[in-house]
C-alpha cells in the first residue's frame, strides 16, 4: 500500500513539474510565467520531498530536512515571485495584451518611479 502512495506523490509531482515549465515556455509575459512556476513548481518540489521522507522514514533527520524543505520553499517561492512581479512592472517589461486590469497604474508613477497608497489618492 505505501508503494502506492509513494507513486502517486511521485507521479503528481512530476506531473505539476512537467506543468511548471511547459507554463514556463507556453505563457505570454512574465508575470503569467512567473504564475506557472511559483504554483505548480512549488506544490510539485513539496510533493516530490514527501516522497524522500516517506521513503527514508526511518531517519529522522532526512524527515526533518525534508519537512524544513516544504515549509521553506512553500514560504519563499511567493515571496520570491511577488518581487520577481513587482521588479519586472517597475522596470517597464511589457505585459501581454490580453491582460485586463492593471491595479498598479493609477498608483505609480513610472517618472519619479513612487507608487502611492490608496490612502494618498484620498487626501489630494
Amino acid at each position: 500500500m505505501i508503494d502506492y502512495v509513494i507513486a502517486f506523490f511521485a507521479l503528481m509531482g512530476a506531473f505539476l513539474m512537467l506543468l511548471a515549465g511547459i507554463g514556463l515556455n507556453r505563457m505570454p509575459d512574465v508575470l503569467t510565467r512567473m504564475h506557472a512556476t511559483t504554483k505548480a513548481g512549488a506544490l510539485g518540489v513539496g510533493l516530490l520531498v514527501i516522497v524522500f521522507a516517506i521513503v527514508f522514514w526511518e531517519d529522522t533527520s532526512i524527515v526533518v530536512r525534508a519537512i524544513a524543505v516544504i515549509f521553506f520553499v512553500m514560504f519563499t517561492a511567493p515571496i520570491a515571485a511577488h518581487v520577481v512581479a513587482r521588479t519586472s512592472y517597475f522596470v517597464g517589461v511589457p505585459v501581454w495584451e490580453g491582460t485586463v486590469k492593471d491595479a498598479i497604474k493609477e498608483q505609480y508613477d513610472m517618472d519619479t518611479h513612487q507608487l502611492s497608497s490608496k490612502c494618498d489618492q484620498k487626501r489630494n
